[in-house]
């Protein structure tokens, strides 16, 4: 896998003149629009990357984008890949490693979920400050290689708390409501049972998503500081849980895209 990444990380290279890039950005569900917010220098269909799996997901479009944002180089990935698109987890979280040989310094993570935590309504922000991985496969599974990192990495600090203070001050001081809180990782790709959902709130989880914890794994692995920050775009709470569509997912997603793009954008901008 070590010299796929590194031969995909220098073709990379080559096509975008060895731009390097201080800040690795996942953009997820209906939240491609943040591109709109760089300043693009290259752009590169995952079709043409070599070893790069194809986003077969509505509303993930399926680019890497190079440019400046907030004053800063960036990658961002303009669509991701799931688990549950038939992908093994060294799949999903291949990008990642790339991203880490193209020497960004730090990861962003975006998602849309679902909130279990009552106190969420549909809309809201939720900064993440830990996960519960209930993956059925993990990323680091088979042998490992101490070039990547380390047989045992340690999740303690797995989203930087330095990250989550400055977005807070952020949200704060653009009259923004930030929630904080842990987010579920599943395979999906259905939609949470109203059991289900109380489990996951029982077990300690704010919100439930399909997404993102595999590849922030992958990056504390590789010593990649990480922020990440969910939509909330339906509600798993007793009394408030109707029947829910991909496609309202991105719409809702698509509502408050503009206050996460202000955040990240700001946040970036500071570190």
């Amino acid at each position: 896998m070590l010299a796929q990444i590194k031969s995909t990380a220098e073709f990379i290279k080559a096509e975008t003149s060895n731009f390097a890039p201080e800040v690795g950005i996942i953009l997820g569900t209906g939240l491609g629009g943040l591109v709109k917010e760089i300043e693009i220098k290259y752009e590169l269909p995952y079709d043409k990357i070599p070893n790069f799996p194809v986003s077969t997901v509505e509303g993930h479009s399926g680019r890497l984008i190079f440019g400046i944002l907030g004053g800063k180089n960036v990658v961002a990935m303009q669509g991701r890949f799931h688990y549950y698109e038939g992908y093994d987890m060294k799949q999903v979280t291949f990008p990642v490693r790339v991203l880490k040989y193209l020497d960004i310094k730090r990861l962003f993570v975006s998602n849309a979920s679902g909130g279990v935590n009552p106190n969420f309504e549909i809309g809201d922000l939720m900064i993440i400050n830990d996960h519960i991985n209930f993956f059925p496969e993990h990323p680091l599974r088979g042998r490992n290689d101490n070039q990547l990192g380390t047989r045992f990495p340690d999740m303690s600090d797995a989203y930087n708390r330095e990250y989550i203070d400055k977005a807070h001050a952020i949200g704060k001081e653009l009259g923004y409501k930030l929630q904080e809180g842990v987010y579920a990782g599943v395979s999906g790709p259905t939609f949470e049972t109203p059991a289900e959902y109380k489990f996951f709130f029982i077990a300690g989880s704010d919100a439930v998503g399909m997404s993102t914890v595999p590849e922030v794994i992958v990056a504390r692995h590789m010593k990649i500081p990480v922020f990440a920050i969910s939509i909330i775009t339906d509600l798993g709470v007793p009394g408030k849980i109707v029947e829910v569509t991909h496609e309202e997912v991105q719409q809702v997603a698509a509502k408050a895209e503009e206050k996460m793009t202000k955040i990240m954008t700001k946040l970036i901008a500071e570190l």
